[in-house]
């Protein structure tokens, strides 16, 4: 098949996998007990039995689990998320307001990442088995084990209290501008390190592999410069690999920004997603929800075109 058919044949299976998540979602939100009424009423001891059912039948919390999903799905095909009750905000507005700082910290995360994966993988892979290839994979090794919370407040204890170098609480500033950079430093280097470690183990075996092939031999064969030969042709066919795992990183990046967010007190839609579930408020969480599982699905989507442009080989018909 061609590349659009392909394309819209992955997006027309993604409306099942979505449907499938919100399902899921909205099942283990309503198993876990209470909801945001409950704290409401909890913190306004003065609000009746009368007034909190009203308050329940205004945001649609009064009827069967089933109905209330019903309700739900039909308000999202008409665009319409719900609400965000501890503030009484709709949902997209909310979301949009904390994107653009998630957005801002996950793509200063896989800049760190690319910086450090791309170069170390391609030395490790050129100097195999030499003491630097060993402290490269020893960094692999901790970079995937380190929690992320606990290397975040290592990084805020020494950076940012012990060497003053970096601030953490990020100001009230336009965020992609110069004065903000300084803040990404610290979470952006948390939420990049595991991804890092990662795709340099992947960048590494990868380029190993192709150093071994005939073309590398008769490239060298033919005089070029051992440069060239890395750079050039080893280089892009081991970018293959790496693009898949890369699409894969995309979940992990999110996955990170829900607990970097916190630690650093980053206002982003991860630090959102934490109040929402220990708040109950089931639109904000499966509204945050179907756009993780959205954008996982078109880096995936992405990583497969880019298949196509990296090897000629790789065709969709």
């Amino acid at each position: 098949m061609g590349l659009r058919r392909f394309i819209a044949v992955r997006v027309l299976t993604t409306i099942p996998i979505l449907f499938g998540v919100s399902v899921f979602t909205f099942a283990m939100v309503h198993l876990t007990p209470g909801d945001p009424i409950d704290q409401l009423v909890a913190l306004n001891p003065q609000i009746s039995a009368a007034e909190e059912a009203a308050i329940r039948a205004r945001y649609g919390l009064d009827g069967p689990v089933w109905q209330q999903y019903f309700t739900w799905i039909t308000n999202v095909l008409q665009g319409d998320f719900g609400t965000v009750i501890n503030v009484d905000q709709p949902v997209g507005p909310y979301i949009m307001d904390r994107l653009p700082q998630t957005i801002a910290l996950g793509l200063f995360g896989w800049v760190i990442a690319l910086l450090i994966a791309i170069p170390t993988g391609i030395y490790a892979a050129v100097n195999k088995d030499t003491l630097g290839d060993d402290l490269s994979r020893v960094f692999a090794l901790s970079g995937i084990s380190l929690p992320n919370f606990w290397l975040g407040l290592m990084l805020i204890l020494v950076f940012a209290l012990w060497l003053d170098l970096w601030p953490v609480l990020a100001p009230n500033k336009p965020l992609f501008s110069p004065a903000m950079l300084k803040y990404l430093v610290l979470p952006g280097v948390t939420i990049g390190t595991a991804s890092s470690a990662t795709l340099m183990r992947v960048m590494r075996s990868s380029m190993a592999e192709e150093m071994n092939k005939e073309y590398v031999t008769a490239a060298r064969a033919k005089g070029l410069p051992e440069r060239t030969v890395v750079l050039k042709h080893v280089l892009r066919n081991s970018l293959i690999s790496v693009t898949t795992i890369a699409a894969f990183l995309t979940a992990s990046i999110f996955a990170g920004a829900v607990v970097v967010e916190s630690v650093f007190a980053w206002p982003g839609l991860g630090r959102a997603f934490v109040k929402a579930i220990s708040g109950r408020e089931v639109d904000l969480i499966m509204a945050i929800t179907l756009f993780t599982g959205v954008t996982i699905i078109l880096a995936n989507l992405l990583a497969d075109i880019v298949y196509a442009l990296l090897d000629p080989r790789i065709r969709y018909d």
